[in-house]
C-alpha cells in the first residue's frame, strides 16, 4: 500500500512539530515546512527519512514556490495539507493596535493559507486528499485584544466551508479544528517574548497541549474517506463563555 505524504506547515513548534511527530508515527511521510532551519533539522533528525524538512516562510510565495518544486519525488504525492502556521500579535484594543502588526497577521493566517491551499488544489484533487485548516475559537467568540486575529482565524472557518462547497463531488475532504487555550509559543509570540505574561496565562490553567490538537489532527486525516468533519471546536475543561460587557454611566 502507497505511504501517504502530508505537507504540515509552522511545523519549528507547538502544534505543527507536534502534528508531524503524530503523522509520521503512524506512518506518514511528512513535508514539515518553517523558517528556522535548526529546529527543522532537529525534527528531521528525530523523526528520520519519513520527514522532509522544508525551509520557508509561508508569506512568501516565491520560496514556497521553489521548495515545493524541489521535493524529492517520493514526497510529490500530497494527499493531506495541515494549514497550521499562523500568529497573533498584539494585545490591546483595536485603537491602539500597530497596523503593522495587523498586516503582519492578515499575511501570515489568510493570504500564505490561501497561497499554498490554491497551489495544492489540484493535486489534493487528484488523489481524493484532504485539507485540515487549524482556526481558533477566536475566530467564534470576541475577546478585547482579538481584533484582526480574530478576524482572519473566522476567514479561515468561512473559506473552508467555502471549500467544501466548491470541491463537493471531488472526494476531497476539508475540516477546521477551533482549538481554545494551547500552552505553546503562541502567547511569547503574541507579546514580543514575555515570558511572565505566557506563564501567568497558563498556569494553574491545565490547558490544552500541542499533542492534544495533534492527536486531533491525526483522528481526522486517517478517518474513512467517506466522513467529514466539517468544523471541530476544543477547548480545556478550565474555559468556558465569559459573559457580555455593559458600560455603565453616571
Amino acid at each position: 500500500m502507497r505511504v501517504k505524504t502530508a505537507i504540515v506547515t509552522g511545523a519549528t513548534s507547538g502544534i505543527g512539530e507536534a502534528s508531524a511527530r503524530a503523522l509520521v508515527g503512524a506512518g506518514w511521510q511528512v513535508i514539515a515546512t518553517g523558517r528556522r532551519a535548526e529546529r527543522l533539522d532537529a525534527l528531521a533528525a528525530a523523526l528520520g527519512e519519513r520527514l522532509h524538512p522544508a525551509v520557508f516562510d509561508v508569506r512568501d510565495e516565491a520560496a514556497v514556490a521553489a521548495a515545493l518544486d524541489a521535493l524529492p519525488e517520493r514526497f510529490r504525492g500530497i494527499d493531506l495539507l495541515v494549514n497550521n502556521a499562523g500568529l497573533a500579535l498584539g494585545t490591546g484594543p483595536a485603537q491602539h493596535a500597530d497596523l503593522a502588526q495587523w498586516k503582519t497577521m492578515i499575511d501570515t493566517n489568510v493570504t500564505a493559507l490561501v497561497a499554498i491551499t490554491h497551489r495544492l488544489l489540484p493535486g489534493l484533487i487528484a488523489r481524493k486528499g484532504a485539507i485540515i485548516n487549524l482556526a481558533s475559537i477566536a475566530g467564534s467568540y470576541p475577546y478585547p485584544g482579538g481584533n484582526v486575529y480574530g478576524g482572519t482565524k473566522a476567514f479561515v472557518q468561512q473559506l473552508s466551508l467555502m471549500l467544501r462547497t466548491d470541491l463537493h463531488g471531488t472526494g476531497v475532504r476539508v475540516s477546521t479544528i477551533d482549538p481554545g487555550m494551547v500552552e505553546t509559543e503562541f502567547t511569547l509570540v503574541r507579546t514580543g517574548g514575555d515570558r511572565d505574561a505566557s506563564d501567568t496565562l497558563y498556569a494553574g490553567a491545565e490547558p490544552m497541549t500541542a499533542a492534544d490538537i495533534a492527536a486531533t489532527v491525526l483522528w481526522i486525516a486517517t478517518l474513512p474517506p467517506h466522513l467529514n468533519v466539517n468544523r471541530l471546536e476544543l477547548m480545556p475543561v478550565s474555559q468556558s463563555f465569559a459573559g457580555f460587557q455593559v458600560a455603565r454611566h453616571g
